[in-house]
């Protein structure tokens, strides 16, 4: 990235020789003003229509025991005379370049996850497959862009053997920028999807966005990828150390006798069985990239089973929740592209046990200007056993009315405007013979139903 070593060196040396700074065990970074983050070093950001240098007065009152500072920035005569200021050309760059640094410093096994969809549940099954083996820091919540993945990066402990990251974007050069900050020792991409295809044209684009992973990594670091996905043939041909994980048998791990219910999913990976608390053969794929890290890691087998079938994974993906009269809820409201809308609705139909199954979906958005065909093209993978199909919202109209012209007698469909009235309607189905998907994107709110329809002495 071209750093300039000597910011982290005046750091470095004021921490030592400053009693505030020193007075600290370790100096964390933050962001944001108003959190009281003690004994931190708070990073004034510029963003369109905010200017953290306005609020360095505020983050000393919470805790902040030095800055950086733009030097094209006014500093109030308020602060301090003896307040420790590092002057910086950018204050972006230069958290960028000091998480980079830190980075270096650590050393640990930088594992960098992104995909169109999956990022996170992959991101989860790796640290939970790790973790118990090494000292691990993982991206916390969303914090994976320009600014999470660098204060992920400082918020390591002086002891991290593995640091797993999420990255994300939505533009041409976000992860390339990411991968140089983190030099990533493992990259993984889960999948190509549609998700931002709005900035990025076609699949086609997508995939060039995400193979961006491999800009910080070394020639002989290890490449994870879907091997089912014809638009990474490319990439991985490129990779000495490319390997690949799917369902076909030409992947170096293959994926087999994948078998699901309500409690999870039983499969097998180069004839090994494995289990998982979690629904979808999407799902059983992000396990078996966990697998191939794992192994890479020279994990036994025992361990990495083991440590799968006990794997918690983040709340709002394919979440299995008790609902009110026995109804099972799977809640996957936290996002939603057309591919992954498909392989929730593939999983819904593959459950057995439940004669009613409740299909409820909301809108996508970042589609660009295929959005209605996008849309549309949804009610392609709906069929029986799907028994009812309720959209809500003007863009899952689309949806609705792809399934009117697919003629399925036996489905059910409505659609509504509000979420009141889709209350009303499923509440009529609850019981231990149902089971409700939710899923849209997150501005389609979802979670609001689940919350209503949700029984809150048995959470699963």
């Amino acid at each position: 990235m071209g750093i300039n070593r000597s910011l982290i060196e005046q750091i470095s040396y004021a921490s030592q020789n400053s009693e505030a700074i020193a007075a600290s065990h370790r100096l964390t970074v933050t962001t944001d003003s108003r959190r009281g983050e003690q004994n931190s070093l708070f990073v004034p950001l510029v963003g369109e229509r905010f200017d953290g240098h306005d609020h360095l007065l505020s983050a000393i009152d919470n805790g902040a025991v030095a800055t950086l500072w733009q030097r094209d920035k006014a500093l109030s005569k308020e602060v301090p005379a003896d307040f420790p200021i590092f002057y910086v050309e950018d204050t972006l760059q230069a958290l960028q370049e000091l998480a980079h640094l830190y980075r270096k410093a650590i050393d640990p096994t930088v594992i960098a996850i992104t995909g169109s969809n999956g990022k996170t549940t992959t991101k989860d099954m790796v640290a939970s497959t790790l973790e118990a083996t090494f000292k691990l820091h993982k991206t916390e919540g969303n914090l994976n862009n320009h600014i999470g993945v660098p204060l992920t990066l400082l918020a390591m402990p002086e002891d991290c053997e593995v640091c797993v990251l999420e990255m994300g974007m939505n533009h041409f050069g976000e992860i390339a920028l990411l991968s140089r900050i983190a030099e990533p020792d493992i990259g993984l991409i889960t999948n190509i999807g549609e998700s931002h295809i709005e900035f990025l044209g076609s699949r086609e684009g997508i995939a060039k966005a995400k193979s961006e992973i491999i800009e910080g990594m070394s020639p002989d670091g290890l490449l994870i990828v879907d091997g089912d996905e014809p638009l990474l043939d490319a990439l991985r041909h490129e990779r000495v150390n490319a390997v690949l994980c799917g369902y076909g048998e030409a992947n170096d791990f293959v994926i087999s006798d994948a078998k699901g219910n309500q409690e999870g999913s039983a499969f097998k990976v180069n004839g090994k069985s494995y289990t998982i608390p979690l629904l979808g053969a999407h799902n059983v794929k992000n396990a078996a990239y966990a697998i191939a890290v794992a192994n890479h890691l020279k994990l036994s087998g025992e361990r990495i089973f083991a440590r799968l079938k006990a794997l918690k994974h983040t709340a709002m993906r394919l979440e299995c929740v008790a609902g009110k009269a026995g109804t099972l809820i799977i809640n996957d409201a936290y996002n939603a592209s057309p591919t992954s809308m498909k392989a929730a609705i593939e999983t819904i139909k593959a459950l057995s046990d439940f004669p009613n199954k409740v299909i409820v979906l909301g809108d996508m958005y970042e589609l660009g200007p295929d959005e209605e065909a996008l849309h549309r093209e949804v009610a392609s993978v709906i069929s029986a056993p799907i028994t009812h199909v309720v959209t809500l919202g003007e863009r899952a109209q689309w949806i609705f009315e792809a399934c009117q012209q697919e003629q399925h007698p036996s489905i059910t469909l409505k659609h509504f405007s509000s979420k009141d009235k889709v209350l009303a309607y499923l509440q009529t189905f609850l019981s231990e013979d149902t089971v409700m998907l939710f899923k849209a994107s997150r501005l389609a709110g979802l979670e609001a139903l689940v919350e209503r329809l949700k029984n809150e002495e048995d959470q699963r």
